[in-house]
């Protein structure tokens, strides 16, 4: 075998009880469709053949060093507790140390049962393997902290979800590591304290090195998680199912399920088919990160000698988060704005701003980029709306040393809009990949105004409205 993946495997060095050893389940007839070759570089991996790479990340070949498990994990889902969860359609290929120092995961999505898949068929379906392509590949250019994708490959099989039969695919996930909220939650469920702290000793280890004891980790992991949210929200971005099994103690961005990104700014949107009460909507993300955090807290009390102490120490870190995300989320729409420097009365300037452009339709990622490079008050259906707003901002950002370059490096031009991801994945199902590879390419570049790539700019037509998306499992 010519490709080379450079393991160095830690997490399979844990007790049986964190996973399943089990091979992936082979495929019928694999073929790539996209391998991520400058990411392949960072990983150490050398690979030229188009048909070995399709059999190794179709799951079809083992490369040498792999260790495939599937993690054991539970989670609160819409708030409902299941004690145990765990990888159903995943398999953990195993790690590699890249050439930038950092310990990444490789997964296959879609490659086959196992003990954990509660009935499912173990697969995954080309649909949703060519959004999360894309969308983690974008919000990678975009900045923020996320899984990315290392290949795609049909199956050359038809499985069946409930629209009819659809064409199967695996995705490549790469991660710098798939620890949860709900693999401290699985353990401390049973009970198994022995376990919770042999997870706790290696999560430190690999991520939090400089942290002392249970209270600093919930601490560092809340910091993260409050600047991903802050992150996502400034973006426009909905991750749309934030349970604690997606709630990731690396602090990214993981599982693209049925997330979007707004066209027309509304603080309710929601996107989840499966999302009936807006739990998981624009608004409620920070408050629905806070209450991972508490849940992580929960599960950590066992390891503290002081049960009583901890709940105190604990208590105090969850509820300063919700300060500290207002400051992310502040800092982060300052700089939309073209303010490096936030002061006060800086916040009101931005909700004034958002408040039009939810009574005025205004598209959220064309408006904000407008303020560089266009002519904003033409995204509002009344531009007086924008034309009274503008004064206040104008005059707040005269003394800014470069409000127009800040803005253009923060606020993208194009993002994976919902009605395009449609389009593109019809194509696909038709065997036509020409469009998953365009969109591949100009959303690698999203702060550049490519003219060539209008098209993806443009917000849906009223008849190309996406008003749900679905999580494709």
């Amino acid at each position: 075998m010519s490709l080379h993946i450079p393991f160095d495997n830690s997490y399979a060095t844990l007790p049986d009880g964190f996973f399943t050893r089990l091979d992936p389940t082979p495929v019928t007839k694999p073929s790539l469709i996209a391998f991520n070759r400058p990411l392949a570089e960072i990983l150490g991996i050398s690979a030229d053949d188009e048909a070995e790479l399709a059999a190794v990340f179709s799951g079809n070949r083992l490369p040498d060093g792999a260790a495939p498990l599937a993690q054991l994990y539970a989670g609160h889902q819409f708030g409902q507790f299941n004690p145990q969860l765990g990888d159903g359609r995943a398999i953990l290929l195993g790690e590699t140390v890249g050439t930038d120092g950092v310990r990444r995961d490789i997964q296959l999505k879609g490659a086959g049962r196992t003990p954990y898949s509660r009935m499912g068929d173990g697969r995954a379906w080309l649909g949703p393997v060519l959004r999360e392509y894309l969308v983690s590949e974008a919000m990678h250019a975009l900045g923020v902290p996320t899984t990315r994708a290392l290949a795609a490959v049909r199956t050359g099989e038809t499985i069946i979800r409930e629209t009819g039969p659809v064409p199967g695919a695996v995705l490549t996930r790469v991660a710098q590591s798939h620890i949860r909220v709900g693999t401290f939650q699985v353990f401390a469920a049973r009970r198994d304290y022995d376990a919770l702290r042999t997870l706790y000793d290696h999560t430190v280890a690999r991520h939090y090195p400089e942290v002392q004891d249970p209270a600093e980790l919930l601490a560092a992991v809340g910091a993260r998680q409050a600047e991903l949210v802050a992150h996502w929200m400034s973006l426009g971005f909905i991750h749309g199912v934030m349970n604690t099994d997606n709630c990731t103690l690396s602090g990214e961005t993981i599982d693209y399920g049925p997330c979007a990104f707004m066209d027309a700014y509304d603080p309710e949107t929601v996107f989840s088919s499966i999302d009936r009460f807006g739990r998981y909507g624009y608004a409620a993300q920070a408050d629905i990160v806070v209450w991972n955090m508490a849940q992580l807290a929960t599960a950590m009390v066992p390891l503290m000698p002081d049960g009583e102490a901890a709940v105190a120490a604990f208590t105090e870190i969850v509820h300063a988060l919700p300060d500290r995300i207002r400051a992310a989320y502040e800092r982060r729409f300052a700089a939309k704005i073209g303010i490096a420097s936030p002061r006060d009365g800086d916040t009101a300037l931005v909700t004034d701003l958002l408040t039009r452009m939810q009574a005025e339709g205004a598209d959220f990622t064309n408006t904000f980029r407008a303020l560089a490079t266009g002519t904003p008050r033409d995204e509002f259906r009344d531009p007086a709306a924008f034309d009274s707003w503008e004064p206040a901002w104008r005059a707040r950002i005269a003394d800014e040393p470069d409000p127009a370059g800040l803005m253009r490096a923060t606020n993208p031009a194009v993002i994976p809009r919902n009605h395009r991801i449609e389009e593109m994945i019809a194509a696909a199902v038709e065997g036509d990949d020409a469009p998953f590879h365009r969109m591949r390419e100009v959303l690698s570049r999203p702060f550049e105004d490519d003219p060539d790539a209008a098209d993806l700019r443009r917000a849906p037509l009223p008849s190309e409205v996406v008003p749900a998306t679905f999580c494709g499992t």
